[in-house]
């Protein structure tokens, strides 16, 4: 049996309607995804930042105490 051709086409009306849904959908969880990594990659930066902060001023120590 072969649907006719109104009903394929309203099918694949409702089919991109979906796609579109979806992929708007995605769209928005990767957004959100990527700006929480960002957040992330910010504050391993602060971190590292700080470590060699620390690094430095126990190497400071270091030689006072030591040479």
């Amino acid at each position: 049996a072969v649907a006719p051709l109104g009903q394929v086409s309203e099918l694949a009306e409702q089919l991109e309607e979906r796609l579109f849904h979806s992929y708007g959908f995605h769209n928005k969880l990767i957004q959100e995804r990527l700006q929480e990594l960002s957040e992330v990659m910010e504050r391993v930066e602060e971190v590292q930042a700080e470590l060699r902060r620390i690094c430095c001023t126990i190497e400071a120590a270091y030689q006072d105490l030591c040479l």
